[in-house]
């Protein structure tokens, strides 16, 4: 069973909501080149295998969307458009899951019908993954 705070969450969770709380203050200094440094200090702190696909994973979306502002988002690597985050990068150490993901919010164009996925596990990036990205990453944006 994991350890829990006071509060009930675990310290993993705890440590996001602290992440997010700095974040909120940084909001007001959201530009690409800020935006950048956060995200080269989020990937830093992750291991050799997720780093690297944190990494790509950052070059396929930057590649992609050019206008979406890179940031962080409780601590993972994001992607915004006017302030609103778009799609984010859960490396498997974060919450020490077995698989990292990239998840999308409710702001991202992925709806199909009533009920559509917004979340994808990921424990490797091969050629058909980093075309899935891409479609995703347009679909989101309608591009």
């Amino acid at each position: 069973m994991k350890k829990t705070s006071k509060v009930g969450l675990t310290k993993d969770e705890v440590s996001a909501m602290k992440d997010y709380l700095k974040e909120l203050n940084n909001d007001k200094k959201l530009d690409k080149k800020n935006g950048e440094k956060a995200i080269a200090a989020a990937l830093a702190k992750m291991n050799e295998t997720d780093r690297k696909m944190g990494e790509r994973i950052h070059e396929i979306i930057t590649s992609t969307a050019p206008t979406l502002i890179p940031r962080t988002w409780y601590g993972m690597p994001a992607y915004s458009k006017e302030d609103k985050v778009i799609c984010f990068f859960q490396n498997s150490g974060k919450f020490k899951t077995r698989y990292s993901t990239l998840g999308f919010s409710d702001k991202a164009d992925l709806d199909d019908g009533a009920m559509w996925p917004t979340v994808y596990a990921i424990t490797k990036l091969g050629i058909n993954e980093e075309a899935k990205i891409i479609s995703l990453v347009k679909k989101a944006l309608k591009q």
